[in-house]
């Protein structure tokens, strides 16, 4: 195994649910850190998005390992955000057995 590049300052994202007094939630995303990560593309595809078609790019994205629990590893369902791209983490796993390492199956969603 190859050490990854870790060469884009990528910042996790996660999801806040605050009541909105009306019996509901409203969801923000709130920074949680910035990491150093290798991004790798895969081959896109297109999906339908509820009103419009939306270009979906699948990516593998390599930040180095953190112990479970902590608050700084990524975990399905949040994301990352490079400037105005946004990174929708899919799935996490640890890229070797030691855990030196962490990939993220994320995509990046962009309207047409």
């Amino acid at each position: 195994m190859n050490t990854p590049h870790l060469n884009r300052a990528l910042v996790l994202e996660g999801v806040v649910r605050t009541p909105d007094g009306a019996g509901g939630f409203t969801e923000a995303w709130t920074a949680l850190g910035t990491l150093w990560a290798e991004v790798l593309p895969g081959s896109g595809s297109d999906t339908l998005g509820e009103e419009r078609m939306l270009s979906a790019v699948p990516y593998r994205i390599t930040v180095r390992g953190t112990p479970t629990g902590s608050p700084s590893r990524p975990t399905a369902g949040q994301r990352f955000r490079e400037g105005t791209r946004l990174f929708l983490i899919q799935a996490v796993t640890e890229r070797d057995q030691f855990g030196r390492f962490l990939t993220c199956f994320a995509r990046e969603e962009v309207p047409k």
